[in-house]
């Protein structure tokens, strides 16, 4: 696929199989995340694959924290967040390391964990699979991130849940750049 063609055609795909996706295709996605430029050369990303029970543990992390939260909430309220992580067969939590050295700037490394994910959605669209990439209150999370492997102050810069499209959505007419562009000559 060329890239610009899968730049203009990658869509957002929500409703995706439950169907194992094959280590090496897993594989070729982390491959192309860890593509993504990056000063100094840091690799800033961390990627961690959550499949089969990994992501059923995830979802039980998600409940706890909600219900720490939200201590009222009945039995049948955790139902939702813990089912969050099986919206698709492979979850990618994908993080930014702090900076290690003074000469590095933290959002220098979180925006190439940032191009990582973009990396990943392209790759998946190349490849037939479907992907979304979301954030919400889990990316920012003490107790999601510390399951994950991540520091209390760590960045998670998104979940990128993938899988075999199940319903494709229809494709749209994106905005264009115009309205937010200036030119200085």
């Amino acid at each position: 696929m060329e890239i610009l063609e899968a730049i203009h055609g990658r869509l957002t795909v929500k409703n995706l199989k439950q169907d194992v996706l094959p280590r090496d295709l897993i594989e070729k996605l982390l491959s192309a995340g860890a593509q993504a430029p990056n000063h100094h050369k840091v690799r800033p990303w961390r990627f961690v694959v959550l499949t089969g029970n990994g992501r059923n543990k995830l979802g039980d992390v998600m409940a706890a924290s909600f219900l720490d939260r939200n201590p009222a909430t009945p039995p049948e309220g955790l139902d939702k967040p813990r089912a969050l992580p099986l919206r698709a067969p492979v979850v990618i939590a994908v993080g930014a390391d702090k900076p290690a050295d003074a000469k590095i700037v933290e959002m220098e490394n979180v925006a190439a964990a940032s191009a990582a994910c973009q990396n990943i959605l392209l790759t998946a669209h190349a490849l037939g699979l479907g992907a979304i990439w979301r954030t919400g209150e889990w990316a920012c999370d003490t107790k999601v991130k510390e399951f994950l492997g991540f520091m209390s102050d760590q960045h998670i810069v998104g979940f990128i849940y993938v899988g075999y499209p199940d319903v494709m959505p229809e494709p749209y007419v994106r905005l264009g750049f115009e309205d937010r562009v200036t030119w200085m000559d």
